[in-house]
C-alpha cells in the first residue's frame, strides 16, 4: 500500500502545464527547492505548500517517504542534463532532466509555484517517451479549420511529451487541448464551477466537411478537479473526413451535441458545446485525428490547420503549439 501511495504521489501533477520561458529568478527558485528536497530540508518545502497540497500529502513526513522511495527505486541524481523555467496562466514551473545512477531513463523533476509563491505541485518521475509513429512526415489531407471562433489558448500541442502529454499515446500522438484565457486565468473568480470557465458552453464547430460516425451524449459534466476515467472522451463526436482521417471532438457539455450519427456536416457547422465531461478536470476542447473511428484502436495523425493566426501572426497551414493563442483568420 505504501509503495502504491508513494508512486501515486510521485507521478501526480497538475494538468495545467508550462508555456513561456521565465527569468533566471525562477530557475534559482527551482534549484533551491530541489536542493532542499535532496538534503532533507522538508520543513522548508512544507511551509510553502498550498492547503490543497497539505491535504493531499497529509504531513511533512510524506516528503521523506517520497525521497526514500525515489532513492530506493532510481538511486541518486548524478548529472543535470537540462533545466528550464516557464509560466502558464499565472503558474510558474521549474523542470530539470537528470541522470540517476540506477535509473534506465532520464528523470524529470518539476515544481509548480502559484501566484502567491506557494508550491502547488511537485513530481519526480522517469522521462516519458513519445509513442512511435509511422506518420511523422504525414501531410493532413482534410482542409482543416480551427473548430471554434475567437481566440483560444493551446494548453497541449506539439510533438514531444514536454509540449504535449498526448504524444506518449499512439492514437492521440498529435492531439490538442484548447481553452480560453483572460488576464492569465482560464476562469472567473476562484473557478469553483464549470460555468466559471471562459470556454464553458462555447460552440464547437466541425473542422472540415464530413460524416458523423459516432455520437456520445448524456454523460455528466465533472465538478472541477474531478475526472471520469471510465469514459475518457466524455460526450464526444467522431467525424469521418474521408481518406482514412477521423476527427475526434471530446469533453463536450452534456446535452449539447446537435448532430447525429450518419449526418453529413459542413465545415464550421456547430456540432456541440464545450464542456467538462470524461477524463477532464476543467472545461476544454480535446481534438485529434486518427486512422480509425475507435478511440484506443488506431494511429494518431498530424492535424495541420489552415488559415489561422498564432500569437497574432498569420499561418497558412500549421500545427498549433503549446502556449500559443490561436484564432481563425476570419476573426
Amino acid at each position: 500500500m505504501l509503495i502504491r501511495r508513494l508512486a501515486s504521489l510521485l507521478l501526480a501533477f497538475l494538468l495545467i502545464q508550462p508555456a513561456q520561458a521565465r527569468p533566471d529568478a525562477d530557475l534559482a527558485t527551482g534549484r533551491q527547492l530541489t536542493e532542499d528536497f535532496r538534503q532533507g530540508r522538508y520543513d522548508r518545502i512544507w511551509e510553502r505548500r498550498t492547503a490543497d497540497m497539505h491535504a493531499a500529502l497529509g504531513s511533512v513526513a510524506t516528503l521523506g517517504e517520497v525521497a526514500r522511495y525515489v532513492e530506493s527505486r532510481f538511486g541518486t541524481e548524478r548529472t543535470v542534463t537540462s533545466e528550464q523555467a516557464r509560466e502558464y496562466l499565472g503558474y510558474h514551473y521549474y523542470s530539470r532532466v537528470s541522470d540517476y545512477d540506477r535509473a534506465s531513463l532520464p528523470m524529470v523533476t518539476q515544481w509548480t509555484i502559484d501566484r502567491d509563491g506557494r508550491i502547488a505541485g511537485f513530481y519526480i518521475r522517469p522521462r516519458q517517451e513519445a509513442a512511435a509513429s509511422s506518420f511523422l512526415d504525414y501531410e493532413t489531407r482534410a482542409d482543416l479549420r480551427l473548430p471554434f471562433t475567437g481566440h483560444w489558448y493551446v494548453t497541449w500541442g506539439g510533438r514531444t511529451p514536454e509540449d504535449n502529454y498526448h504524444a506518449i499515446d499512439k492514437g492521440q500522438r498529435f492531439a490538442y487541448d484548447f481553452l480560453i484565457a483572460h488576464d492569465d486565468s482560464s476562469h472567473r473568480g476562484k473557478g469553483a464551477a464549470p460555468e466559471d470557465y471562459y470556454c464553458w458552453d462555447q460552440p464547437i464547430l466541425a473542422a472540415a466537411p464530413g460524416t458523423v460516425v459516432r455520437v456520445v451524449d448524456g454523460l455528466p459534466d465533472n465538478p472541477i478537479g474531478t475526472m471520469d476515467a471510465k469514459n475518457p472522451g466524455g460526450n464526444h463526436v467522431v467525424m469521418d473526413l474521408g481518406q482514412s482521417e477521423y476527427a475526434f471532438f471530446a469533453h463536450m457539455r452534456k446535452g449539447s451535441i446537435t448532430v447525429r450519427e450518419g449526418q453529413s456536416v459542413a465545415v464550421g457547422q456547430e456540432i456541440g458545446r464545450c464542456g467538462n465531461s470524461g477524463n477532464s478536470s476543467e472545461p476544454h476542447l480535446h481534438f485529434h485525428l486518427q486512422t480509425t473511428p475507435d478511440l484506443g484502436n488506431g494511429e494518431g495523425l498530424p492535424a495541420a490547420f489552415r488559415h489561422y493566426t498564432a500569437d497574432g501572426e498569420p499561418v497558412a497551414k500549421g500545427e498549433p503549439l503549446r502556449g500559443q493563442i490561436v484564432a481563425p483568420d476570419r476573426d
